[in-house]
């Protein structure tokens, strides 16, 4: 597998995917069958959350909202595209706006796999702080492992991580290999003699912490930071541009042990590349099987919503069924459009719905 810790060309998702599709060249080209980037790579995360006031934000999120992509879409066609052409299986941050709105947004990450099947299609089920002045909430929705080649995948976004039922919902369902992806910056705490916020350590405790508890591999891959996104939000500001690089962030791979078996790479851009024999975890749960032997289903019960949250169900009088107007779009029966499918065909990159 392959953890990509890379900058977008912020705000910019043509020249962003572009640079995807260099990256997923480059890793093919070592021989990755999984690459994974991290949260909003496409086309860059609201870093001015954390360091503008909110009635200073607004020009910023009218360039959020123009760079960011429908599902489905010619974007998300695109990204399908890549991981079909490279043969790989890929996992990658977005901001996806909502079909129905012209300006809601979420924070979504996408897993296709080798044939560019979209096979995972979440959003994050709680902005964090700052985040909610432009993410909306999301849903349960594919909150679940997918199939890639011979293992069982999950994905959650940033501070998920920090969520134990989230997490052990994936467990639950088979995960073996989990993908943790972070922001390039999270500036916390500006007061005088109080600490910051040290991403990079708070990354390494979460994936270390999901791994040995569940005897999986998480794979880490963050969204580099890079001067001209720094630039662009600062405008200047030494003060801004000084917090915003406060906290860097890191990349890495943990073992079922919550071992570190490759990186961290921190703060620079890179390419982490490491193998994973799944078989490691199958002694280690001999002592503890959080999602089997060493637990308590008579004792401990955990029930996960699903359903994609919907705006509005209209009922017409008189009408044979009730018709429903979505998030995304509707779910009568659609054809296959070059060759690009989902597992349950609701929310497929490569549809047409009829």
């Amino acid at each position: 597998m392959a953890a990509v810790q890379a900058a977008p060309v912020f705000l910019d998702v043509e020249r962003t995917l572009d640079k995807v599709t260099e990256l997923v060249s480059e890793a093919s080209r070592q021989g990755a069958d999984l690459v994974v980037f991290g949260e909003s790579f496409v086309a860059g995360y609201p870093l001015w959350g954390g360091v503008l006031p909110a009635v200073r934000q607004h020009a910023f999120f009218e360039e959020l909202v123009a760079s960011s992509v429908a599902v489905p879409g010619p974007h998300a066609e695109r990204l399908a595209a890549i991981a079909r052409r490279f043969d790989v299986a890929l996992s990658i941050g977005v901001n996806e706006l909502a079909p129905n709105n012209v300006a809601q947004v979420f924070n979504t990450n996408l897993v296709f796999n080798r044939r560019g099947q979209l096979v995972n299609h979440r959003r994050k089920l709680v902005a964090t702080w700052y985040e909610r002045l432009t993410w909306s909430h999301g849903d349960g929705y594919d909150l679940h492992p997918v199939p890639i080649d011979d293992c069982t995948v999950g994905v959650l976004i940033c501070g998920e991580n920090t969520n134990t039922l989230a997490r052990y919902a994936l467990l639950a369902q088979g995960e073996q290999v989990h993908i943790a992806s972070y922001p390039p910056a999270w500036p916390f705490d500006l007061r005088e003699g109080k600490p910051e916020y040290d991403l990079a350590d708070s990354i390494r405790l979460r994936a270390a912490a999901h791994s040995f508890e569940g005897k999986v591999f998480t794979v880490v891959a963050v969204t580099a930071l890079d001067a001209a996104a720094v630039e662009h939000v600062a405008q200047g500001d030494k003060e801004i541009a000084r917090t915003l690089t406060s906290t860097p962030t890191a990349s890495l791979v943990i073992g079922p042990r919550g071992d570190v078996i490759a990186g961290p790479l921190i703060g620079e851009e890179g390419i982490l590349y490491a193998e994973l024999d799944l078989q490691e975890a199958i002694p280690l749960k001999l002592a503890h099987d959080i999602t089997g032997t060493y637990n308590r289903f008579d004792v401990f019960q955990l029930t996960v919503n699903s359903t994609r949250h919907r705006p509005v169900t209209i009922v017409s009088e008189g009408a044979a069924a009730t018709r429903i107007l979505t998030d995304s779009p509707a779910e009568p029966s659609a054809r296959e459009i070059g060759g690009v499918m989902t597992s349950d065909g609701q929310h497929a990159v490569g549809l047409e719905r009829i």
